[in-house]
């Protein structure tokens, strides 16, 4: 059973950083594409971030550019979530989810993964 396993999530003030991590086990995770969602209370999961496996290519939302960088350590198993210049708005659940190699040519929608974490909590206070 693939695991991912998320940390790094807390309580920080508005225009602060916090740095998520995601480790991987029981997969291959070097040809795993690999993303960042978020969910807020009452809202649908939305993307954040995705990484893919030859860590080439980045995508972001919109809401997160310049603020948020996806990056990973195939070595290490890990994926992580740099997060700065944080916002109220930006309070959420954040799961780490991968994708198996074919299992979609996609990389913002939920579906586009077939394996998740559990969630760290992120809030920002204003």
């Amino acid at each position: 059973q693939v695991q991912l396993v998320e940390s790094g999530g807390g309580l920080v003030q508005a225009g602060g950083s916090l740095r998520l991590s995601c480790a991987a086990s029981r997969i291959i995770f070097s040809i795993n594409d690999m993303g960042w969602f978020r969910q807020a209370p009452g809202k649908e999961r939305e993307f954040v971030a995705a990484i893919n496996r030859n860590d080439v290519s980045t995508y972001y939302a919109d809401s997160v550019k310049g603020r948020f960088t996806i990056s990973r350590d195939n070595a290490k198993n890990t994926v992580y979530l740099q997060m700065n210049s944080l916002k109220p708005d930006d309070t959420a659940v954040y799961y780490c989810a991968a994708a198996d190699p074919g299992h979609s040519y996609y990389y913002t929608r939920p579906y586009d993964y077939n394996y998740w974490g559990q969630g760290t909590q992120v809030t920002v206070s204003s």
